[in-house]
């Protein structure tokens, strides 16, 4: 089917990581940062090109698009959704994508920073791309295969079929996103306009792979209130917020509870920052676990910590307000096993090996599955994210374009 088929995931893929596209969780705007509009813009325009002629960008930054259906049955609607942005944790201005062909399986090398080497010892799944086509950065940015892969997937996908109307499919949803690295990816979604019963997000990375479980995810804000004097006369006075949050971040669990001595399904507490003076000193934390009672327990593992250290301050206090953020779309795909079923024959059908597993993180998908789009991760071959040593195998990129081909036929097939 593909044979003879000219792939442009790869060309599109180059063409987006050049457009910074960068959120920012500091932003109070949807989405928050303009620029992301700036790619989505060419989306749309990309996807009018195709022949998707209701494609077009909302307010909030979001690109919507619908691939009509070609067959008489009736068949649920679903929804292939990437996101734009790409992680504030890592400059993505001005990238510089290099190509290394023919890979030979030894370690890569960045001209621009002699310190950084992408090593199959560290990234094992480079043994799978013997003579493929790694993309890399030149080391002095990320990539933005996060998620500019699964955007590229989805094009060139959504021009495969439209070349190929004998290729038989039900409605088909397009959904890009903005700000889905920092949480607010389906924010402002329209799901009425969307119109979908299922969905996918092409943003997982190992080609085959399909992720069905994530983390559930709380925020967490430790508010401490200290005692402040004048500094000259603050002998058994004074008892600085800013002390107390560096004693009660230094108590914090070492061997446990922390994402770097954790894996697979342990959760953890993390601060991610640290603000104040000596009356008041804010820490910020996400909180992570794959069941809302592990959320519960890890919560309170910081009331007890803050409980222990302010015995040493009896004259501050201290509150943690707790928020949701997702859950464990396992809760709701359960209920919906053809979702996941159907990715797995796709999958199949490319020559992969499915596998399904958990993620220790989230995607648009967790939302979207609790906002009524049952909606799992499938690959779209992106690794070392938010990182300078991001990267990407064309040849991933082209089975993840096959395996959305798939997909559709298979709803159609089984409806």
């Amino acid at each position: 089917m593909f044979k003879d088929y000219n792939y442009t995931v790869a060309e599109r893929f180059l063409r987006y990581v050049k457009i910074d596209t960068q959120s920012d969780p500091e932003s109070p705007t949807y989405p928050s940062t303009e620029k992301q509009k700036n790619l989505g813009k060419i989306l749309v325009a990309e996807l009018l090109q195709i022949g998707l002629s209701d494609a077009h960008l909302d307010e909030y930054g979001y690109v919507y698009a619908t691939i009509d259906s070609n067959s008489d049955k009736n068949i649920p609607v679903i929804c292939f959704c990437s996101h734009m942005d790409t992680s504030p944790d890592c400059s993505g201005k001005n990238v510089n994508p290099i190509l290394h062909t023919n890979y030979d399986g030894t370690d890569i090398g960045y001209s621009s920073d002699s310190s950084l080497t992408l090593s199959p010892k560290a990234h094992p799944d480079l043994h799978n791309q013997i003579g493929h086509t790694i993309i890399t950065t030149d080391g002095t940015t990320l990539l933005g295969a996060d998620n500019k892969a699964g955007l590229a997937e989805i094009m060139d996908a959504c021009n495969f079929l439209i070349q190929n109307p004998q290729i038989k499919h039900g409605k088909i949803k397009i959904l890009f996103t903005p700000d889905e690295e920092i949480g607010r990816g389906v924010d402002k979604v329209n799901m009425q306009k969307l119109g979908a019963d299922f969905g996918y997000t092409m943003d997982g990375e190992s080609a085959g792979h399909i992720e069905d479980e994530t983390f559930s995810a709380d925020a967490g804000v430790l508010s401490i209130k200290g005692v402040s004097t004048h500094p000259g006369f603050a002998k058994g006075k004074m008892e600085s917020a800013i002390k107390i949050a560096g004693d009660i971040l230094a108590a914090l669990p070492k061997n446990r509870l922390s994402p770097e001595t954790t894996e697979k399904k342990e959760g953890f507490v993390h601060p991610t920052s640290l603000s104040g003076q000596i009356e008041e000193a804010i820490i910020k934390f996400i909180i992570r676990g794959f069941d809302n009672q592990t959320l519960i327990d890890n919560a309170n593992e910081i009331r007890k910590v803050a409980d222990t250290v302010l015995l040493a301050y009896p004259n501050s206090s201290y509150s943690l307000v707790v928020s949701e953020q997702y859950r464990n779309m396992k809760e709701i795909l359960s209920h919906n096993p053809q979702v996941v079923d159907n990715a797995k024959e796709a999958i199949s059908r490319t020559g992969l090996k499915p596998i399904t597993e958990s993620i220790r993180g989230g995607t648009d998908g967790s939302r979207l599955s609790f906002m009524g789009l049952p909606c799992p991760n499938i690959f779209a071959g992106e690794h070392a994210f938010h990182s300078k040593l991001e990267w990407v195998s064309i040849e991933d990129m082209q089975k993840a374009v096959e395996t959305i081909v798939h997909l559709s036929m298979v709803w159609e097939e089984k409806s």
